[in-house]
Protein backbone atom coordinates (compact mmCIF):
# COMPACT_ATOMS: atom_id res chain seq x y z
CA UNK A 1 0.00 0.00 0.00
CA UNK A 2 1.74 3.29 -1.09
CA UNK A 3 0.55 6.56 0.72
CA UNK A 4 1.26 10.21 -0.84
CA UNK A 5 0.79 13.05 1.66
CA UNK A 6 0.99 16.83 0.69
CA UNK A 7 -0.08 19.81 2.23
CA UNK A 8 0.02 23.33 1.75
CA UNK A 9 -0.79 27.08 2.48
CA UNK A 10 -3.48 29.13 0.55
CA UNK A 11 -3.32 33.05 0.75
CA UNK A 12 -7.22 33.07 1.26
CA UNK A 13 -9.50 32.39 3.35
CA UNK A 14 -10.60 28.85 4.14
CA UNK A 15 -14.28 29.57 2.83
CA UNK A 16 -13.35 30.76 -0.22
CA UNK A 17 -11.08 27.58 -1.21
CA UNK A 18 -13.31 25.26 0.58
CA UNK A 19 -16.48 27.11 -1.79
CA UNK A 20 -14.54 25.43 -5.29
CA UNK A 21 -13.67 22.54 -3.50
CA UNK A 22 -16.70 21.02 -1.92
CA UNK A 23 -18.25 21.34 -5.51
CA UNK A 24 -16.91 17.61 -6.11
CA UNK A 25 -17.83 17.55 -9.90
CA UNK A 26 -16.22 21.08 -10.17
CA UNK A 27 -12.43 20.20 -11.03
CA UNK A 28 -12.41 20.57 -14.57
CA UNK A 29 -12.98 24.06 -13.92
CA UNK A 30 -9.51 24.45 -12.39
CA UNK A 31 -7.68 21.44 -12.24
CA UNK A 32 -5.09 21.40 -15.27
CA UNK A 33 -5.30 17.95 -15.87
CA UNK A 34 -8.80 17.34 -16.26
CA UNK A 35 -10.42 17.77 -19.24
CA UNK A 36 -13.98 17.25 -18.96
CA UNK A 37 -16.31 15.95 -16.42
CA UNK A 38 -20.20 14.88 -15.43
CA UNK A 39 -21.68 14.18 -13.26
CA UNK A 40 -23.53 10.44 -13.16
CA UNK A 41 -27.53 9.39 -12.27
CA UNK A 42 -28.41 13.50 -12.24
CA UNK A 43 -26.98 13.86 -8.53
CA UNK A 44 -26.03 16.92 -7.23
CA UNK A 45 -22.26 17.87 -6.62
CA UNK A 46 -22.35 17.51 -2.77
CA UNK A 47 -24.29 14.53 -2.75
CA UNK A 48 -22.36 11.89 -0.61
CA UNK A 49 -22.56 8.87 -3.12
CA UNK A 50 -22.29 11.07 -6.62
CA UNK A 51 -20.07 9.57 -8.99
CA UNK A 52 -17.73 11.55 -11.15
CA UNK A 53 -16.98 10.59 -14.67
CA UNK A 54 -13.97 12.42 -16.02
CA UNK A 55 -11.28 13.14 -18.88
CA UNK A 56 -8.14 13.53 -18.82
CA UNK A 57 -5.94 15.80 -21.09
CA UNK A 58 -4.07 12.66 -22.05
CA UNK A 59 -7.20 11.01 -23.25
CA UNK A 60 -7.61 8.54 -19.99
CA UNK A 61 -11.17 8.78 -18.18
CA UNK A 62 -11.57 7.82 -14.14
CA UNK A 63 -14.53 7.66 -12.47
CA UNK A 64 -14.46 8.36 -8.51
CA UNK A 65 -16.83 8.62 -5.48
CA UNK A 66 -18.11 10.70 -3.06
CA UNK A 67 -17.60 8.73 -0.24
CA UNK A 68 -18.26 11.89 2.97
CA UNK A 69 -18.23 15.43 3.07
CA UNK A 70 -18.64 17.24 6.11
CA UNK A 71 -19.17 21.55 5.91
CA UNK A 72 -18.75 22.30 9.13
CA UNK A 73 -15.15 20.16 9.12
CA UNK A 74 -14.02 21.36 5.82
CA UNK A 75 -13.29 17.60 4.82
CA UNK A 76 -14.24 15.39 1.95
CA UNK A 77 -13.33 11.89 0.69
CA UNK A 78 -13.37 10.03 -2.48
CA UNK A 79 -12.07 6.53 -4.15
CA UNK A 80 -11.47 5.77 -7.37
CA UNK A 81 -14.52 3.47 -8.87
CA UNK A 82 -12.70 2.65 -12.29
CA UNK A 83 -9.90 4.31 -14.20
CA UNK A 84 -7.73 3.45 -17.37
CA UNK A 85 -4.62 4.53 -14.98
CA UNK A 86 -3.32 1.65 -12.92
CA UNK A 87 -4.43 3.21 -9.30
CA UNK A 88 -5.60 0.25 -7.51
CA UNK A 89 -7.94 0.80 -4.17
CA UNK A 90 -7.47 4.43 -4.37
CA UNK A 91 -8.69 6.72 -1.72
CA UNK A 92 -7.97 10.44 -1.03
CA UNK A 93 -9.05 12.78 1.89
CA UNK A 94 -8.99 16.52 1.30
CA UNK A 95 -8.77 18.60 4.27
CA UNK A 96 -8.81 22.74 5.04
CA UNK A 97 -8.17 24.19 8.25
CA UNK A 98 -7.48 28.40 9.13
CA UNK A 99 -4.61 29.63 9.83
CA UNK A 100 -4.30 30.85 12.88
CA UNK A 101 -2.08 33.62 12.27
CA UNK A 102 -3.60 35.89 9.50
CA UNK A 103 -6.74 35.11 6.75
CA UNK A 104 -5.14 31.73 5.21
CA UNK A 105 -6.02 28.21 4.04
CA UNK A 106 -3.85 25.27 5.29
CA UNK A 107 -4.82 22.65 3.16
CA UNK A 108 -3.78 19.20 3.48
CA UNK A 109 -4.56 15.98 1.22
CA UNK A 110 -3.66 12.72 1.27
CA UNK A 111 -4.52 9.38 -0.21
CA UNK A 112 -3.50 5.32 -0.18
CA UNK A 113 -3.48 3.41 -3.08
CA UNK A 114 -2.00 0.28 -4.66
CA UNK A 115 -0.30 -0.17 -8.38
CA UNK A 116 1.46 -2.56 -10.51
CA UNK A 117 4.93 -3.80 -9.04
CA UNK A 118 7.52 -2.05 -10.14
CA UNK A 119 5.42 1.31 -10.41
CA UNK A 120 5.40 2.58 -7.11
CA UNK A 121 7.91 5.32 -7.42
CA UNK A 122 6.44 6.27 -10.89
CA UNK A 123 2.73 6.42 -9.93
CA UNK A 124 3.47 7.75 -6.33
CA UNK A 125 5.20 10.96 -8.01
CA UNK A 126 2.50 11.57 -10.69
CA UNK A 127 -0.06 11.82 -7.91
CA UNK A 128 2.28 14.06 -5.90
CA UNK A 129 3.08 16.19 -8.36
CA UNK A 130 0.82 16.32 -11.25
CA UNK A 131 -2.34 15.69 -9.24
CA UNK A 132 -1.97 17.38 -5.77
CA UNK A 133 1.02 20.17 -6.47
CA UNK A 134 -1.08 20.66 -9.68
CA UNK A 135 -4.32 21.47 -7.75
CA UNK A 136 -2.53 23.79 -5.06
CA UNK A 137 -1.31 25.54 -8.25
CA UNK A 138 -4.59 26.11 -9.57
CA UNK A 139 -6.42 26.69 -6.59
CA UNK A 140 -4.02 29.52 -5.72
CA UNK A 141 -3.92 31.08 -8.59
CA UNK A 142 -7.70 31.11 -8.79
CA UNK A 143 -8.36 32.40 -5.22
CA UNK A 144 -5.23 34.67 -4.56
CA UNK A 145 -6.15 37.34 -7.87
CA UNK A 146 -8.57 39.53 -7.21
CA UNK A 147 -10.30 38.65 -10.77
CA UNK A 148 -10.91 35.01 -10.40
CA UNK A 149 -9.10 31.94 -11.58
CA UNK A 150 -9.80 31.79 -15.56
CA UNK A 151 -6.46 32.39 -17.34
CA UNK A 152 -8.22 34.36 -20.25
CA UNK A 153 -10.59 36.66 -17.41
CA UNK A 154 -9.13 39.93 -18.10
CA UNK A 155 -8.29 42.27 -15.01
CA UNK A 156 -10.83 45.09 -15.39
CA UNK A 157 -8.57 47.78 -14.29
CA UNK A 158 -6.04 46.69 -16.78
CA UNK A 159 -8.80 46.18 -20.21
CA UNK A 160 -10.62 48.93 -19.45
CA UNK A 161 -9.11 52.50 -19.91
CA UNK A 162 -10.73 55.38 -17.44
CA UNK A 163 -12.65 57.27 -20.04
CA UNK A 164 -15.79 59.01 -20.10
CA UNK A 165 -19.38 57.96 -21.83
CA UNK A 166 -18.20 58.07 -25.10
CA UNK A 167 -15.12 59.79 -25.26
CA UNK A 168 -11.99 59.43 -27.37
CA UNK A 169 -10.71 58.63 -30.43
CA UNK A 170 -10.79 54.66 -32.13
CA UNK A 171 -9.64 51.75 -30.38
CA UNK A 172 -7.50 49.78 -32.68
CA UNK A 173 -7.88 45.67 -32.98
CA UNK A 174 -8.27 43.44 -35.71
CA UNK A 175 -11.05 41.89 -37.17
CA UNK A 176 -11.30 38.46 -39.48
CA UNK A 177 -12.57 39.51 -42.96
CA UNK A 178 -14.53 37.72 -45.81
CA UNK A 179 -14.20 39.67 -49.37
CA UNK A 180 -16.62 37.26 -51.23
CA UNK A 181 -18.47 34.15 -50.36
CA UNK A 182 -16.49 30.61 -50.09
CA UNK A 183 -14.16 28.33 -48.81
CA UNK A 184 -12.15 28.66 -45.45
CA UNK A 185 -9.66 30.52 -46.99
CA UNK A 186 -11.72 33.28 -47.46
CA UNK A 187 -11.37 34.18 -43.75
CA UNK A 188 -8.29 36.76 -43.01
CA UNK A 189 -7.23 38.92 -40.24
CA UNK A 190 -7.03 42.68 -40.73
CA UNK A 191 -6.41 46.12 -39.10
CA UNK A 192 -9.59 47.25 -37.74
CA UNK A 193 -11.36 49.91 -35.47
CA UNK A 194 -13.71 50.24 -32.66
CA UNK A 195 -15.38 53.90 -32.34
CA UNK A 196 -16.60 55.57 -29.76
CA UNK A 197 -19.77 54.59 -28.86
CA UNK A 198 -22.73 56.52 -29.60
CA UNK A 199 -26.04 57.02 -27.45
CA UNK A 200 -27.45 53.55 -26.84
CA UNK A 201 -24.07 51.75 -27.50
CA UNK A 202 -21.30 50.19 -25.59
CA UNK A 203 -17.70 49.73 -26.72
CA UNK A 204 -15.84 46.58 -26.00
CA UNK A 205 -12.43 44.92 -25.87
CA UNK A 206 -13.09 41.24 -26.92
CA UNK A 207 -11.16 38.11 -24.87
CA UNK A 208 -12.80 35.38 -26.18
CA UNK A 209 -15.33 34.69 -29.16
CA UNK A 210 -17.42 32.18 -29.77
CA UNK A 211 -17.44 29.79 -33.13
CA UNK A 212 -20.26 28.22 -34.24
CA UNK A 213 -21.87 26.28 -37.32
CA UNK A 214 -23.74 29.19 -38.25
CA UNK A 215 -20.48 31.30 -39.33
CA UNK A 216 -19.85 28.37 -41.56
CA UNK A 217 -22.97 29.06 -43.51
CA UNK A 218 -22.38 32.82 -43.43
CA UNK A 219 -19.03 32.66 -45.12
CA UNK A 220 -20.26 30.10 -47.58
CA UNK A 221 -23.60 32.17 -48.52
CA UNK A 222 -25.38 29.24 -47.20
CA UNK A 223 -27.41 31.66 -45.24
CA UNK A 224 -27.55 35.55 -46.27
CA UNK A 225 -26.75 37.09 -43.62
CA UNK A 226 -23.66 38.27 -44.48
CA UNK A 227 -22.74 40.84 -47.44
CA UNK A 228 -19.20 40.68 -48.14
CA UNK A 229 -17.06 42.39 -47.30
CA UNK A 230 -17.82 41.41 -43.75
CA UNK A 231 -16.78 39.96 -39.94
CA UNK A 232 -18.67 36.90 -39.57
CA UNK A 233 -19.77 35.83 -35.76
CA UNK A 234 -22.50 35.96 -33.45
CA UNK A 235 -21.19 35.73 -29.96
CA UNK A 236 -17.91 37.19 -28.07
CA UNK A 237 -17.11 37.42 -24.35
CA UNK A 238 -15.12 40.92 -23.25
CA UNK A 239 -14.56 43.66 -20.85
CA UNK A 240 -16.59 47.67 -21.60
CA UNK A 241 -14.24 49.76 -22.38
CA UNK A 242 -16.90 52.61 -22.66
CA UNK A 243 -20.33 53.69 -23.01
CA UNK A 244 -22.85 55.91 -24.62
CA UNK A 245 -25.29 57.87 -23.48
CA UNK A 246 -28.68 56.53 -22.23
CA UNK A 247 -26.82 53.07 -21.32
CA UNK A 248 -27.88 52.10 -17.55
CA UNK A 249 -26.90 48.56 -16.72
CA UNK A 250 -23.14 48.65 -18.19
CA UNK A 251 -20.38 50.77 -16.62
CA UNK A 252 -16.29 51.11 -17.92
CA UNK A 253 -14.35 47.34 -16.84
CA UNK A 254 -17.88 45.42 -16.81
CA UNK A 255 -17.41 41.40 -18.13
CA UNK A 256 -19.94 41.31 -20.34
CA UNK A 257 -20.87 38.69 -23.64
CA UNK A 258 -23.41 38.46 -25.96
CA UNK A 259 -24.89 36.31 -28.93
CA UNK A 260 -26.90 37.71 -30.96
CA UNK A 261 -27.33 39.47 -34.82
CA UNK A 262 -25.54 41.85 -36.34
CA UNK A 263 -23.16 39.63 -37.09
CA UNK A 264 -19.47 40.96 -36.44
CA UNK A 265 -18.10 39.02 -33.28
CA UNK A 266 -14.70 38.31 -34.93
CA UNK A 267 -13.04 40.97 -34.36
CA UNK A 268 -10.74 42.21 -30.88
CA UNK A 269 -12.51 45.28 -30.33
CA UNK A 270 -16.25 46.42 -31.62
CA UNK A 271 -18.80 49.11 -30.76
CA UNK A 272 -22.36 48.03 -30.80
CA UNK A 273 -25.85 48.07 -29.56
CA UNK A 274 -25.67 48.31 -25.29
CA UNK A 275 -29.40 46.41 -25.29
CA UNK A 276 -27.75 43.51 -27.07
CA UNK A 277 -24.85 42.70 -24.38
CA UNK A 278 -25.50 41.25 -21.02
CA UNK A 279 -23.29 41.68 -18.09
CA UNK A 280 -21.56 38.06 -16.79
CA UNK A 281 -22.45 37.17 -13.19
CA UNK A 282 -18.99 36.51 -11.49
CA UNK A 283 -19.26 32.43 -11.56
CA UNK A 284 -19.60 32.33 -15.71
CA UNK A 285 -15.37 33.34 -16.97
CA UNK A 286 -15.15 34.74 -20.08
CA UNK A 287 -13.95 32.03 -22.25
CA UNK A 288 -17.27 30.11 -20.74
CA UNK A 289 -19.62 32.72 -21.93
CA UNK A 290 -18.47 33.17 -25.15
CA UNK A 291 -17.77 28.66 -26.00
CA UNK A 292 -21.51 28.15 -24.35
CA UNK A 293 -23.82 31.42 -24.46
CA UNK A 294 -25.17 30.91 -28.23
CA UNK A 295 -25.03 26.94 -27.66
CA UNK A 296 -26.83 27.22 -24.32
CA UNK A 297 -29.51 29.58 -24.98
CA UNK A 298 -30.61 27.62 -27.90
CA UNK A 299 -30.51 24.41 -25.63
CA UNK A 300 -32.90 26.38 -23.24
CA UNK A 301 -35.52 27.17 -26.05
CA UNK A 302 -35.08 23.63 -27.53
CA UNK A 303 -35.90 22.09 -24.30
CA UNK A 304 -38.11 24.59 -22.32
CA UNK A 305 -39.99 26.72 -24.95
CA UNK A 306 -39.83 24.67 -28.30
CA UNK A 307 -40.67 21.33 -26.63
CA UNK A 308 -41.68 21.42 -23.13
CA UNK A 309 -39.19 18.07 -21.86
CA UNK A 310 -41.05 16.12 -18.99
CA UNK A 311 -39.64 13.26 -16.78
CA UNK A 312 -39.85 9.88 -18.21
CA UNK A 313 -39.94 11.83 -21.82
CA UNK A 314 -37.54 9.77 -24.33
CA UNK A 315 -35.19 12.03 -26.32
CA UNK A 316 -33.08 11.67 -28.98
CA UNK A 317 -30.34 13.87 -29.10
CA UNK A 318 -27.84 13.97 -32.80
CA UNK A 319 -24.88 14.89 -32.38
CA UNK A 320 -24.50 14.23 -28.72
CA UNK A 321 -20.51 14.94 -28.94
CA UNK A 322 -20.88 18.33 -30.08
CA UNK A 323 -21.87 21.95 -28.75
CA UNK A 324 -25.48 22.07 -28.84
CA UNK A 325 -25.68 18.27 -28.14
CA UNK A 326 -23.57 18.01 -25.59
CA UNK A 327 -25.90 20.68 -23.49
CA UNK A 328 -28.87 19.48 -24.77
CA UNK A 329 -27.77 16.10 -23.27
CA UNK A 330 -27.02 17.09 -19.80
CA UNK A 331 -29.95 19.17 -19.22
CA UNK A 332 -32.38 16.39 -20.91
CA UNK A 333 -30.97 14.48 -18.27
CA UNK A 334 -31.47 16.54 -15.52
CA UNK A 335 -35.12 16.94 -16.35
CA UNK A 336 -35.60 13.40 -15.98
CA UNK A 337 -35.58 12.23 -19.53
CA UNK A 338 -34.23 9.02 -21.00
CA UNK A 339 -31.65 10.59 -23.66
CA UNK A 340 -30.54 8.86 -26.55
CA UNK A 341 -27.72 10.04 -28.44
CA UNK A 342 -26.66 9.35 -32.79
CA UNK A 343 -23.47 9.77 -33.42
CA UNK A 344 -20.96 9.04 -36.55
CA UNK A 345 -18.20 6.90 -34.30
CA UNK A 346 -17.28 5.81 -30.99
CA UNK A 347 -15.07 7.79 -29.57
CA UNK A 348 -18.11 10.63 -30.18
CA UNK A 349 -20.41 7.81 -28.47
CA UNK A 350 -18.07 7.82 -25.78
CA UNK A 351 -18.16 11.48 -24.73
CA UNK A 352 -22.13 11.48 -25.55
CA UNK A 353 -22.59 8.76 -22.64
CA UNK A 354 -19.95 11.56 -20.45
CA UNK A 355 -22.45 14.05 -21.42
CA UNK A 356 -25.50 12.12 -19.89
CA UNK A 357 -26.58 10.40 -22.84
CA UNK A 358 -27.72 6.53 -21.66
CA UNK A 359 -27.65 5.41 -25.02
CA UNK A 360 -25.69 6.06 -27.78
CA UNK A 361 -26.40 5.03 -32.04
CA UNK A 362 -23.94 4.37 -34.35
CA UNK A 363 -24.09 3.31 -37.46
CA UNK A 364 -24.14 -0.19 -37.74
CA UNK A 365 -26.06 -3.04 -39.50
CA UNK A 366 -29.67 -1.78 -38.10
CA UNK A 367 -31.25 1.88 -38.93
CA UNK A 368 -30.95 4.11 -36.86
CA UNK A 369 -35.16 3.85 -36.11
CA UNK A 370 -34.67 0.11 -35.61
CA UNK A 371 -32.48 0.87 -32.94
CA UNK A 372 -34.14 3.56 -31.18
CA UNK A 373 -37.36 1.25 -31.34
CA UNK A 374 -35.05 -1.60 -29.74
CA UNK A 375 -33.70 0.46 -27.16
CA UNK A 376 -37.36 1.90 -25.90
CA UNK A 377 -39.43 -1.15 -26.19
CA UNK A 378 -41.34 -0.28 -29.62
CA UNK A 379 -42.19 3.03 -28.44
CA UNK A 380 -40.07 5.22 -30.64
CA UNK A 381 -38.66 8.66 -29.49
CA UNK A 382 -41.15 11.79 -27.53
CA UNK A 383 -39.07 14.71 -29.09
CA UNK A 384 -36.22 14.15 -31.43
CA UNK A 385 -33.70 17.17 -31.43
CA UNK A 386 -32.48 17.17 -35.40
CA UNK A 387 -29.47 19.03 -36.42
CA UNK A 388 -28.09 17.30 -39.21
CA UNK A 389 -31.35 17.74 -41.35
CA UNK A 390 -31.28 16.18 -45.03
CA UNK A 391 -29.58 12.30 -44.37
CA UNK A 392 -31.50 12.38 -41.04
CA UNK A 393 -34.89 13.69 -41.61
CA UNK A 394 -36.56 10.35 -43.07
CA UNK A 395 -34.79 8.36 -40.05
CA UNK A 396 -36.08 11.12 -37.81
CA UNK A 397 -39.77 10.85 -39.06
CA UNK A 398 -39.70 6.78 -38.53
CA UNK A 399 -38.29 6.95 -35.12
CA UNK A 400 -40.97 9.28 -33.66
CA UNK A 401 -43.33 7.61 -30.99
CA UNK A 402 -46.96 8.38 -31.57
CA UNK A 403 -48.15 12.00 -31.56
CA UNK A 404 -43.97 12.88 -31.17
CA UNK A 405 -42.37 15.98 -32.03
CA UNK A 406 -39.84 16.59 -34.50
CA UNK A 407 -37.74 19.26 -33.67
CA UNK A 408 -35.28 20.12 -37.11
CA UNK A 409 -32.79 23.36 -35.81
CA UNK A 410 -29.63 22.01 -38.10
CA UNK A 411 -28.53 21.05 -41.45
CA UNK A 412 -24.89 19.75 -41.23
CA UNK A 413 -25.52 17.65 -43.82
CA UNK A 414 -28.03 20.38 -45.81
CA UNK A 415 -31.66 21.26 -45.91
CA UNK A 416 -34.32 18.93 -45.86
CA UNK A 417 -35.82 20.58 -48.96
CA UNK A 418 -39.19 19.54 -49.81
CA UNK A 419 -41.03 17.14 -47.82
CA UNK A 420 -44.05 15.49 -47.92
CA UNK A 421 -45.91 16.35 -44.98
CA UNK A 422 -48.34 13.14 -45.64
CA UNK A 423 -45.61 10.87 -44.06
CA UNK A 424 -46.19 12.73 -40.90
CA UNK A 425 -49.70 11.15 -40.37
CA UNK A 426 -47.89 7.91 -39.63
CA UNK A 427 -47.94 8.79 -35.90
CA UNK A 428 -49.77 12.17 -35.76
CA UNK A 429 -46.10 13.66 -35.77
CA UNK A 430 -45.13 17.47 -34.74
CA UNK A 431 -42.60 19.42 -36.79
CA UNK A 432 -40.72 22.13 -35.89
CA UNK A 433 -38.08 24.48 -37.52
CA UNK A 434 -36.82 26.98 -34.63
CA UNK A 435 -35.30 30.14 -35.52
CA UNK A 436 -32.60 31.57 -32.86
CA UNK A 437 -33.72 35.47 -33.50
CA UNK A 438 -37.22 34.51 -33.04
CA UNK A 439 -36.54 33.01 -29.58
CA UNK A 440 -34.16 35.89 -28.40
CA UNK A 441 -35.30 39.11 -30.43
CA UNK A 442 -35.74 40.95 -27.23
CA UNK A 443 -33.96 42.01 -24.13
CA UNK A 444 -36.36 40.50 -22.23
CA UNK A 445 -36.20 37.09 -24.39
CA UNK A 446 -32.58 36.82 -24.26
CA UNK A 447 -32.01 37.78 -20.59
CA UNK A 448 -34.37 35.01 -19.32
CA UNK A 449 -32.90 32.45 -21.16
CA UNK A 450 -29.41 33.61 -20.19
CA UNK A 451 -30.44 33.85 -17.13
CA UNK A 452 -31.86 30.24 -16.89
CA UNK A 453 -28.97 28.92 -18.36
CA UNK A 454 -25.91 31.00 -16.23
CA UNK A 455 -28.42 29.06 -13.13
CA UNK A 456 -28.02 25.67 -14.76
CA UNK A 457 -23.88 26.45 -15.30
CA UNK A 458 -23.82 27.33 -11.37
CA UNK A 459 -25.58 24.56 -10.30
CA UNK A 460 -23.73 22.29 -12.85
CA UNK A 461 -27.06 21.13 -14.54
CA UNK A 462 -24.79 22.05 -17.42
CA UNK A 463 -21.23 22.25 -18.63
CA UNK A 464 -19.85 24.48 -20.93
CA UNK A 465 -16.59 22.10 -22.71
CA UNK A 466 -14.09 24.10 -24.60
CA UNK A 467 -13.06 21.32 -26.72
CA UNK A 468 -10.69 23.96 -29.14
CA UNK A 469 -8.71 27.31 -28.37
CA UNK A 470 -7.71 29.32 -31.75
CA UNK A 471 -5.91 32.43 -32.36
CA UNK A 472 -8.43 35.26 -33.87
CA UNK A 473 -5.89 35.05 -36.49
CA UNK A 474 -6.01 31.70 -37.42
CA UNK A 475 -9.99 31.74 -37.52
CA UNK A 476 -9.70 30.06 -41.07
CA UNK A 477 -7.73 26.44 -39.23
CA UNK A 478 -10.86 26.64 -36.57
CA UNK A 479 -13.35 26.69 -39.94
CA UNK A 480 -11.48 23.75 -41.35
CA UNK A 481 -11.78 21.50 -38.19
CA UNK A 482 -15.51 22.56 -37.11
CA UNK A 483 -16.27 21.61 -41.33
CA UNK A 484 -14.25 18.52 -40.91
CA UNK A 485 -15.91 17.04 -37.69
CA UNK A 486 -12.74 16.99 -35.90
CA UNK A 487 -14.17 19.35 -32.99
CA UNK A 488 -15.77 18.17 -29.71
CA UNK A 489 -17.59 20.71 -27.77
CA UNK A 490 -17.08 24.00 -27.94
CA UNK A 491 -14.22 26.30 -30.07
CA UNK A 492 -13.50 29.39 -29.07
CA UNK A 493 -10.92 31.82 -30.49
CA UNK A 494 -8.95 34.03 -28.97
CA UNK A 495 -7.65 38.03 -29.44
CA UNK A 496 -3.91 38.25 -28.92
CA UNK A 497 -1.70 35.18 -28.35
CA UNK A 498 -2.75 32.00 -27.14
CA UNK A 499 -1.64 31.17 -23.50
CA UNK A 500 0.59 28.68 -22.32
CA UNK A 501 -1.07 24.94 -21.82
CA UNK A 502 -3.75 25.03 -24.18
CA UNK A 503 -4.08 21.79 -26.55
CA UNK A 504 -2.67 20.40 -29.44
CA UNK A 505 -5.69 21.51 -31.29
CA UNK A 506 -5.12 25.07 -30.59
CA UNK A 507 -2.79 27.32 -32.99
Amino acid sequence: MIRVVRSTVIDAPVAAVWEILRDFNGHDRWHPIVRRSMLEDSKRTDQVGCVRNFDLEDGANVRERLLSLSDSERRFRYSIVAADVPLRNYVAEVRLKPVTDGDRTFWHWSSTFNTPPGQERELAALVATEVYEAGFAAVRARVERPTGGNRRTWDAAAAAPAVRQGAGAAIEGTAIVIDRHGGAEELHPQPAEAPPPGPSQVRLRQTAVGVNYIDVYCRTGYFDLLDPPGVPGLEAAGVVVDVGANVGHLAPGQRVAYACPPLGAYASVRTMDAGLVIPLPDHIDDETAAAGLLKGVTAEFLLHRVHAVAPGETVLVYAPAGGVGRILCQWANRLGATVIGATSTDEKARVGRAAGAHHVIVPGERSLEEQVRDLTDGHGADVIYDAVGRDSFAHSVAALAVRGHLVSFGQASGDIGPQDISMLAGCSATLSRPNYVHYTDTPEKFGASADRLFDAVQRRIVTIEIGQRFALENAADAHRALEGRATTGSTVLIPGPIQDGQGEAES
